[in-house]
């Protein structure tokens, strides 16, 4: 199949690529062309940027595919740019929402496609549930062929996932716990959450694409897996050979120290809540789908990688400095009492 994606070189998508291309399906990808090292050779790159929609709409000028994939696209703006240039040019056209915009705290801890989307604590989330409606509403009176699909906590071998981290990403957390250092873990560490490997997603969205049945419908992506935040950070610590010193901290209070880190939407409208998902719709349509790669085994993965590649050892002082004012001013408080 002939397929474009928006980006496809980032957390998400560089595992979609990296598989469609082992396929042998003909893949462009249309980015600025910054993060190409590590493609397959058979995959083309179609320089630009897409927020640049004169120049997007020269460089696709007669081009028509199988499926456009959009990994991209955060606002509604972004998604009606998408509609004028591909209505009438694409069989299929993906996008890549987020299971952070179903309701929030949820009614229910296990997560289907009828959950209602409704997040008032995160920004990010309402403005996915903004595509997705301004989507449906061209499939339904346009027939431009939407597909929907939500992931959740996806990551790769370039950063731990966690709930808790500074805008460097996730290496100070790992080296706080490296160096013996005690680390902030949100609530009691007990809460359910899914972590999902950016490979098994791939197998599940590249079963999507081509599916008539798929058109016009929503579906999240997850590992069928549910561990608890304490396991999550036991596993960081258990690949770096060193015990946990977890300090725990309320999300609430998290959120009120640490607006510059947006914890409000990330945890209270996110990893805070306990969710388990039920994949069963997807697996309906690929049925062939099955999350392989456990929370253990690839967090052991990552970290085993980040510490063999320097370039993703970020140092960010400033988050550092912040989790040590945090837990100094709990301290205190409790002494206080």
């Amino acid at each position: 199949m002939r397929i474009l994606f928006i980006g496809g070189t980032g957390t998400i998508s560089m595992a979609v690529t990296r598989l469609l291309a082992a396929q042998g399906h003909e893949l462009f990808l249309l980015n600025r062309g910054n993060r190409c090292e590590g493609l397959p050779d058979n995959v083309k790159v179609i320089k630009c940027d897409i927020n640049d929609e004169a120049d997007a709409a020269e460089k696709l000028s007669g081009m028509t595919f199988d499926c456009v994939g959009e990994f991209i696209g955060f606002v509604p703006e972004q998604v009606s740019r998408d509609f004028r240039l591909f209505n009438g040019k694409t069989r299929q056209y993906i996008y890549i929402s987020s299971a952070s915009a179903y309701q929030k705290p949820p009614a229910s801890p296990v997560i289907t496609e009828k959950t209602p989307l409704e997040n008032p604590y995160w920004q990010y989330s309402r403005n996915k549930k903004a595509c997705e409606e301004y989507l449906m509403e061209r499939y339904r009176e346009n027939g431009f062929p939407v597909t929907i699909v939500r992931p959740s906590h996806t990551y790769d071998e370039r950063s731990v996932p966690l709930g808790v981290h500074g805008h460097q990403g996730s290496w100070q957390v790992v080296k706080r716990i490296k160096e013996g250092r005690p680390v902030i873990i949100h609530g009691d560490g007990t809460s359910l959450w899914t972590i999902t490997h950016n490979s098994d997603f791939a197998k599940a969205y590249s079963g999507l694409i081509g599916a008539p049945e798929a058109i016009g419908e929503a579906f999240h992506i997850t590992s069928d897996e549910s561990v608890t935040w304490n396991d999550i950070y036991r596993y960081i610590a258990d690949a770096l050979g060193v015990p946990l010193k977890p300090y725990h901290v309320s999300s609430r209070t998290l959120a009120d120290m640490g607006s510059g880190y947006d914890l409000e939407g990330s945890l209270i409208g996110d990893k805070a809540n306990s969710v388990i998902f039920d994949n069963s719709k997807v697996k309906k349509l690929v049925p062939d789908f099955s999350a392989k790669v456990t929370a253990e085994e690839g967090i052991h993965r990552t970290v085993k990688y980040i510490l063999e590649h320097p370039e993703f050892q970020k140092d960010d002082p400033e988050f550092d400095s912040w989790c040590d004012r945090v837990i100094s001013a709990i301290e205190k408080a409790k002494q206080g009492i």
